[in-house]
């Protein structure tokens, strides 16, 4: 099925700012800060479609877990589509955002190419608001990120996810939260980084 959607992107983990995942000063990305990952992603597309299917205005949102110390460790993750999709936009989105219809986003996404152990999608009410350096999502009652301002560091920081390619910023958050199934935490201080998208297939 071919598709593209664009838009804006803002995540969150756990690490400490700037997150040592993503490539600094043209660095590559190296161990997280803790060893594990807890971490919530969020994508409103503002112009997409897959076979005819429009995607305009729907969020997407991602709350994940993984392991730098043990071998092998799968990417755990739940996918959040917005329920103001219809059945076949929430079942496109699914496939595009976990990685089954391939394309460019297996340059992006390590849950589509790495051992992952996926929770399951789940339509729920996406709220996302991509204000530069202020941005906040939820995903429900299962995920909240709220960011509290730039990461007042000099460095260059780019990411894998929506590409190194792309300019962005790094970013500090007053929240990161999921409750869902095994993804359990909550977390303040931490690393944020919001940028641009575009995936096609």
């Amino acid at each position: 099925m071919p598709y593209r959607v664009r838009g804006t992107y803002l995540e969150s983990c756990n690490c400490d700012a700037p997150c040592p995942c993503r490539r600094i000063d043209g660095r590559p990305g190296g161990r997280s800060t803790h060893g594990i990952c807890d971490g919530a992603l969020s994508w409103s597309i503002e112009d997409g479609e897959a076979d005819g299917i429009d995607l305009a205005g729907l969020g997407v949102v991602l709350a994940t877990r993984y392991s730098d110390d043990v071998e092998g460790s799968p990417w755990t993750f739940a996918l959040f589509v917005d329920e103001r999709g219809d059945s076949g936009q929430r079942e496109v989105l699914g496939r595009i955002f976990s990685g089954a219809l391939g394309g460019t986003v297996f340059e992006h996404f390590p849950w589509a190419w790495k051992a992952s152990d996926p929770l399951g999608v789940e339509p729920a009410r996406i709220e996302i608001d991509h204000a530069s350096g202020r941005g906040w999502f939820r995903a429900g009652e299962s995920v909240s990120v709220r960011v509290s301002g730039p990461y007042a560091g000099p460095e260059t920081i780019t990411c894998v996810i929506p590409g190194h390619e792309r300019t962005g910023r790094e970013l500090v958050v007053d929240e990161l939260s999921a409750q869902t199934g095994p993804l359990a935490f909550e977390y303040r201080g931490v690393c944020a980084y919001e940028s641009t998208f575009e995936y096609a297939g």
